[in-house]
């Protein structure tokens, strides 16, 4: 190879080149369609950079949680989780590439896709999780991979990004209510009134709080763009197949419907009715 800007020559032979490092050989030719329908390579791709974003965002949290519980170092989370708001950014914008299949070209390949769904997916479950949305029946649909039920289950078992941050409302000395702070984990979040309490505080004197007032909006910032994620998800499904049953027997757009506006910090957002 020649250097575009030397002009020197470079063998590649013995070293290790771009498509080595990103292993390209090997995520080029993941995409494999089942159909003859120019537009299933959209939907592959789409869903697949899904899954890699998924990825990034999960690695984000969980040090995002670890930094806060171990040491409640939050300017390195806040990095952590802005960049979880970003890659948000770039999933919302993945529907309007989707949006551009219309209800014939999925139905074209539709029928290839089985019992498949994006219902399935373990990673986006594994988000939900960490962010306190938890509902043991969710790992249900894994049951055929006991890799995937134990790495569910861990997920289910541990504290929420929230969790961490409620315990350290508890460590700067706020009064959170003992049962809440000692409360199973592994079953969804409820609002409770100490935590709702501990954040009007910090809200109603936010200089003397900064990082804490900093870590609020950083979680609602990411909460928003969470919900806008589940609307915009909606909003194309329903463009592309209606009220139609979703692949893999779930409701379509009527259960993904029902996930939009279920809050995962919702103290957070109760109180700004009340401040």
């Amino acid at each position: 190879m020649t250097d575009p800007i030397t002009g020197a020559y470079q063998d590649f032979a013995k070293e290790m080149s771009y498509g080595d490092y990103l292993q390209l050989d090997s995520l080029l030719t993941a995409q494999q369609p089942r159909s003859k329908s120019h537009d299933e390579m959209l939907f592959i791709v789409m869903h697949q950079t899904a899954e890699l974003w998924m990825k990034l965002a999960l690695h984000e949290l969980v040090a995002a949680r670890a930094l806060i519980q171990a040491h409640g170092e939050l300017r390195p989370a806040f990095k952590m989780l802005a960049r979880v708001s970003r890659i948000q950014t770039q999933l919302i914008a993945q529907w309007d590439v989707l949006a551009t299949m219309t209800p014939a070209d999925y139905l074209s390949f539709r029928d290839e896709l089985g019992k498949s769904s994006g219902f399935q997916s373990y990673q986006y479950r594994a988000l939900e999780y960490l962010l306190g949305s938890k509902d043991p029946k969710m790992i249900e649909p894994h049951a055929h991979r006991p890799d995937l039920v134990a790495l569910l289950r861990q997920h289910l078992a541990e504290p929420s990004l929230y969790d961490a941050c409620i315990a350290l409302l508890a460590r700067r000395g706020f009064a959170i209510d003992p049962a809440h702070l000692n409360r199973d984990v592994s079953g969804p979040y409820q609002a409770d009134p100490s935590v709702e309490a501990a954040w009007r505080t910090v809200y109603q004197d936010a200089n003397t709080h900064w990082d804490l007032y900093e870590l609020a909006e950083e979680l609602v910032d990411l909460e928003d763009s969470f919900q806008t994620w589940r609307f915009r998800h909606v909003t194309t499904v329903q463009r592309i197949i209606g009220f139609r049953q979703g692949t893999g027997g779930t409701a379509g757009v009527g259960y993904l419907k029902r996930a939009v506006g279920r809050p995962f910090f919702p103290e957070l957002w109760d109180l700004r009715t009340t401040l």
